[in-house]
């Protein structure tokens, strides 16, 4: 089978045939329908992130069962499913509750899961090691679904943690209206009544922002963000503030348009660093650095999307074309997802 392979850092994704797996037991083989092309691939790519090649890229995974391993039930072949990202060891407590992103044991496994360290869903197959990692997809289109396992769950558990603070009379800040960013308009939108504006350096990704629910859209190439967040909240300032960038820029941005007693969380791997000085960012801000989501998360991300809530924007490509893709990805011009359909 044909397969999207990282190699070493600094070298693209190399396609090549590697042999089609058959799953031992316990284990799970799916067809993959479709692998969502994430910023974080790029870093795996450029960088390393200290995660050894080769191994077959993709960590954002739906499909169809195709075979199961010895001892596994409660499956059928045919099952169309999304697989959950985070592999955890299974057993320790945060696992056990689910938050296998969170896996206590993850300094000591040699792999973040499929795609990032395992082999993952850019091939015709891919091995799942546990029927636990599967969440079934039901009438839902797996192409148009691959995203919802993780540019649509980070952002769900990210602003799940700041429901508490998402009133009526609150406003919240949605930075960098990518593939994750305009999966939080919508799960925003679906959750809470909370007044929303939405920041980017892209009038078109604005103009989707908008058509999604955004009440506000703002510009931040022009550097007077601030002063035009601050005008429309006034002295309380925003309440939630959400980076889907991570950049040096937009950290500061957040810090400096939330008021006392909000929430910043920086989801982003932009590469920047939120300094604190006395009151700044205000007193009572929450800062939270989420990773991913939990499966049972993924369950009520999907969930969502069967009650039509939410859905992905879906660009989709062929497997060839997957460099293609990630440089599109670098350069900002994804509307939404790419999707590699191998």
């Amino acid at each position: 089978m044909r397969a999207a392979r990282f190699i070493e850092a600094g070298r693209g994704a190399e396609i090549v045939d590697v042999p089609t797996p058959s799953p031992r037991a316990g284990e799970v083989l799916i067809r993959v329908a479709g692998a969502g092309a994430c910023h974080s691939d790029l870093h795996v790519l450029d960088h390393g992130l200290g995660i050894p090649g080769p191994f077959t890229l993709g960590h954002e995974n739906t499909g169809w069962i195709a075979a199961l391993g010895e001892g596994v039930t409660g499956w059928q072949e045919g099952d169309a499913v999304a697989v959950y990202g985070p592999w955890g060891c299974g057993s320790c407590r945060t696992c056990q509750t689910s938050a296998e992103n969170y896996c206590e044991r993850h300094a000591s496994i040699p792999t973040y899961g499929g795609g990032l360290g395992s082999d993952g869903g850019m091939a015709e197959y891919m091995i799942v090691p546990s029927p636990r990692l599967l969440v079934p997809l039901g009438g839902l289109d797996p192409i148009k679904a691959a995203p919802l396992s993780d540019a649509a769950l980070t952002p769900y558990h990210a602003i799940k943690a700041a429901l508490p603070l998402l009133s009526p009379d609150a406003t919240v800040l949605v930075v960098g209206v990518g593939g994750l960013g305009h999966m939080a308009v919508q799960i925003l939108r679906a959750l809470t009544p909370t007044r929303l504006i939405a920041a980017d350096i892209d009038d078109t990704k604005l103009a989707h922002a908008r058509q999604l629910g955004a009440n506000v859209t703002i510009n931040t190439r022009d550097g007077r963000a601030a002063e035009e967040i601050r005008d429309l909240v006034g002295q309380r300032g925003i309440t939630v503030a959400l980076d889907f960038v991570g950049a040096q820029s937009t950290i500061d941005l957040a810090a400096q348009v939330v008021g006392r007693n909000s929430h910043i969380s920086i989801v982003g791997l932009g590469g920047g660093t939120l300094h604190y000085a006395a009151n700044n960012p205000p007193y009572g801000t929450q800062v939270t650095i989420p990773y991913w989501g939990s499966r049972t998360e993924l369950m009520e991300v999907i969930a969502l999307a069967q009650a039509g809530h939410i859905a992905a924007a879906v660009q989709t490509f062929p497997l060839e074309e997957v460099n293609e893709v990630y440089q599109r990805l670098r350069e900002g011009r994804i509307q939404g997802r790419a999707v590699v359909m191998p």
